[in-house]
């Protein structure tokens, strides 16, 4: 089997008290990299995702 998306969480799993390390950053572009897309998955509404992950235009979606 071929995995062609990796959806991951916001709060918790890519960032650790408000704040994203580069560490995760490498990891999803090299997931990128390999011809798969990225699936941003958060219990917080769009606009405060935004508000505080302005990064997050690096998902090919949000499920906010």
């Amino acid at each position: 089997m071929r995995f062609v998306a990796l959806a991951t969480d916001y709060d918790g799993t890519l960032a650790r008290h408000g704040l994203v390390a580069p560490e995760p950053f490498e990891a999803l572009r090299a997931v990128r990299e390999s011809g798969r897309r990225l699936i941003l998955v958060t219990g917080r509404g769009l606009g405060d995702l935004l508000e505080t992950f302005p990064e997050a235009h690096a998902f090919d979606r949000i499920a906010a």
